[in-house]
């Protein structure tokens, strides 16, 4: 190995330093020479020689980082997927004949990502192993009521309720069951970014599928039904671990992670440009509910949209809202925060109207699981959404990012408790 004293000599040799260079990393170990090239730009940082060394080091670093990261992802993702493909089998369908997979593959994929993080990321095992195990344990307590023929509709609740389980488990395995409002806020709005990129590669994986299924039925190859099944299940189960190797660099803190490149810059600046139209939507639909005001009380159809629109909503807020502040001029970080201002407070009014033929339909019908799940979920956001607005109007410009990450912190929370409610009390409830 190269000692310091021979790197510092040859620092006013180029073509000595780069030989030494070659040579230690033929050796694999350049962790000196890195550090006394590094310790020189720090003292002389004007330095062109140095200068061009610390960004050529740091360069091959990131580059080394990325290589390790998909050693891990891909064989993971590639068990994930035969996992998957297995799991895809006809026998092992619910008694209505939904396919076991529908219910366990959100599970399945939280673990592989944990999995992923701990190994990758060079972290202890003793959280990402607990979160596993609570998750193993709410999913299996699932699918046991879920086998009852009566209770139809908590399968069908369970289809959404236990990615929300799966996506606990990630958090906790992260951050622990103490997470600071900031730290909380970026994996929230990593979240985000990790589900669109999935869907990106869901949608690009269906168009290759199905060019691919065009041309061998051209020359007469027919792929069968359970092997098509199969094959669908298997990228099913690749995806989500891909998908956050992707955008999620396990090395680094949540804090440190990039959130204004690549497609977490794509999120946010469709999601900020979607303020503006979101709130006209959202006047005009306020504007016509006199017209047709008992429409929604007795239509399940446009409760059901009221209900996805508030979903769209909080997914559209938590994009367009920065992760760190710095770098936004001040009057675009005035419009901005107008912006969320505005939607969120249409939002809850809308909701509100909504929430209202909700409760009116539950006097009427009678407490159903789905009016229940329903009726919890548009409280807690609604309150979350009020809660923003509140904070905001009180809250000093200097301090309003601030406010935000507080909110959303505790509208984490508030999405904990009431998942994991629905998924543990609703069979107990309506057995």
């Amino acid at each position: 190995m190269d000692s310091a004293n021979s790197i510092r000599a040859a620092l006013g040799d180029p073509g000595q330093l780069e030989r030494l260079y070659r040579a230690a990393r033929r050796r694999g170990q350049t962790g000196e020479f890195a550090a006394v090239l590094e310790a020189c730009y720090e003292q002389a940082p004007d330095n062109p020689l140095y200068a061009a060394w610390h960004y050529r080091l740091q360069a091959e670093a990131a580059a080394r980082t990325v290589a390790a990261r998909w050693r891990v992802a891909v064989p993971l993702a590639l068990l994930s997927a035969l996992v998957f493909a297995a799991l895809t089998d006809e026998a092992l369908s619910l008694p209505d004949y939904t396919p076991l997979v529908m219910l366990v593959w959100a599970p399945l994929g939280g673990a592989a990502i944990i999995a992923f993080l701990a190994l990758a990321g060079r972290s202890g095992w003793r959280r990402p192993a607990l979160a596993v195990l609570g998750l193993a344990a709410a999913t299996a307590y699932a699918l046991l009521w879920a086998r009852l023929p009566l209770l139809r509709d908590y399968r069908t609740l369970m289809l959404l309720h236990l990615p929300l389980a799966a996506w606990i488990a990630v958090v906790l395995a992260l951050l622990g069951t103490r997470p600071g409002r900031e730290p909380l806020f970026a994996v929230l709005a990593k979240s985000v970014e990790v589900l669109i990129t999935g869907g990106v590669f869901a949608i690009v994986t269906m168009i290759f599928v199905a060019i691919t299924a065009g041309m061998l039925s051209q020359l007469g190859v027919w792929i069968r039904p359970d092997i098509g099944i199969r094959l669908v299940g298997a990228a099913l189960g690749a995806l989500p671990v891909l998908a956050v190797a992707t955008v999620y660099d396990p090395e680094r803190e949540p804090l440190d992670q990039t959130f204004e490149q690549g497609a977490g810059h794509l999120l946010a600046t469709i999601t900020r440009l979607l303020l503006a139209p979101a709130s006209a939507v959202l006047v005009v639909v306020l504007g016509l509910i006199p017209f047709s005001f008992m429409r929604p009380f007795a239509d399940r159809g446009l409760l059901i949209a009221y209900n996805a629109m508030l979903f769209a909503v909080m997914a559209l807020v938590l994009g367009a809202a920065p992760v760190r502040g710095e770098g936004l001029a001040p009057r675009y970080r005035r419009a901005l925060r107008t912006g969320i201002v505005a939607v969120a407070a249409l939002a809850v009014l809308v909701s509100l109207y909504a929430l209202s033929a909700t409760v009116y339909r539950t006097v009427l019908g009678g407490l159903t699981p789905n009016r229940m799940t329903v009726i919890g979920w548009n409280t807690v956001n609604i309150a979350i959404l009020g809660a923003l607005v509140a904070t905001q109007l009180r809250s000093p410009e200097e301090g309003w990012l601030d406010a935000l990450h507080g909110v959303f912190a505790r509208g984490a929370a508030a999405y904990v408790v009431w998942g994991l409610f629905l998924i543990v009390a609703t069979p107990l409830i309506f057995r």
